[in-house]
């Protein structure tokens, strides 16, 4: 898995970006908590239900966009797509809001204000009382903003309520909470690491199918075929934003589902050799202890694991399987966004 970033330019040979693709989805699988190699098969699989994910988002965001007279996509045609899963489209909002402050910043410095902060700030963050002008502006400007969304409630009224500073909203809270959650992930993953194993870990969470490849990922996201629409560098930004969730997600699940039959597999074979030795069995089933020899290296997960985690995503919810009970209704069951 090593990192190669080229340039649009220098790769012209769809092998070669099969390859490069096929590294940039086993780094994302190590941040996910894979830690052996995958086969080019897995990933394979990871691959074309990414690209099915991608394509099914870029035909529902066409079709959108085709209801209001437009042939372009937006932004808020790719986050409606997954507006039920709050704490992903609180993430993704949080991304572009930082994303806008470091273009804001990037244009001052590039107009000469980084004279007009420094001269307008005291030494610990704090604006100087008196100062004025470029100073106000630019904090202004450089304030990381929120992205609003035109389906939410607050987008109905012309005059829009300031938010206290003490205040979070259920949206906000949730996100917080998954991303403890997902800083906790990261420490077990990383706590028993080397320095070595960990820089290249802190590498591979750059990983992304758009750095230096918007041309190559526009082809193979399907624009020019799924849709007419020219993407914007946003639009870009969000889809690589995406695709690294949807490779999350399904290599998460598909370890989970490898460490239940890994554990299966174990009791099974120690109630086997449990039979004609007691005193083994006394031993094995006390569990795995602090002071126990570590087990055999461990496996990667296979194509099956990955077909069956996308499977249990693609799970009808009970609501809708509710909505449908004691009738003779057909379901027709959609693909469902990952």
């Amino acid at each position: 898995m090593e990192i190669d970033d080229d340039d649009d330019d220098d790769d012209d040979d769809d092998s070669l970006f099969r390859d490069w693709l096929t590294d940039r989805i086993q780094q994302m699988m190590y941040v996910s908590g894979e830690t052996g190699e995958p086969s080019v098969e897995t990933t394979g699989i990871i691959e074309d239900i990414v690209r099915q994910q991608v394509v099914e988002i870029l035909r529902c965001c066409t079709e959108l966009a085709a209801r209001r007279g437009s042939r372009s996509i937006t932004i808020n045609d790719l986050i409606f797509q997954i507006r039920d899963d709050a704490p992903k489209v609180s993430r993704l909002r949080t991304f572009l809001s930082w994303k806008d402050v470091r273009k804001n910043v990037k244009d001052s410095d590039d107009k000469g204000g980084e004279a007009d902060l420094g001269a307008g700030e005291d030494p610990v963050g704090g604006v100087v009382p008196g100062a004025a002008g470029p100073v106000d502006d630019a904090a202004k400007k450089n304030k990381k903003s929120k992205v609003g969304l035109p389906w939410e409630p607050s987008s109905f009224y012309n005059v829009e309520v300031p938010e206290r500073e003490d205040e979070e909203d259920e949206e906000e809270e949730e996100m917080n909470y998954i991303t403890l959650q997902r800083l906790r992930k990261a420490d077990e993953r990383t706590k028993a690491m080397t320095r070595e194993e960990y820089v290249t870990w802190s590498e591979f969470r750059q990983a992304s199918f758009t750095y230096r490849k918007g041309k190559r990922f526009r082809e193979w996201a399907g624009f020019g075929l799924v849709t007419d629409s020219k993407p914007s560098d946003d639009i870009v930004d969000i889809l690589g934003f995406l695709t690294f969730e949807m490779v999350q997600t399904l290599t998460e699940e598909a370890l989970k589902i490898k460490d239940h039959e890994d554990l299966l597999k174990e009791r099974t074979g120690e109630n086997a050799a449990a039979a004609g030795n007691n005193k083994k069995r006394k031993l094995t089933t006390m569990g795995g202890g602090l002071f126990d020899p570590p087990g055999e290296g461990r496996t990667p997960v296979e194509p099956r694991h990955v077909q069956e985690a996308f499977r249990r995503l693609q799970t009808r919810p009970k609501k809708s399987r509710a909505m449908l009970n004691h009738t003779r209704l057909p379901y027709k069951s959609a693909l469902r966004l990952i």
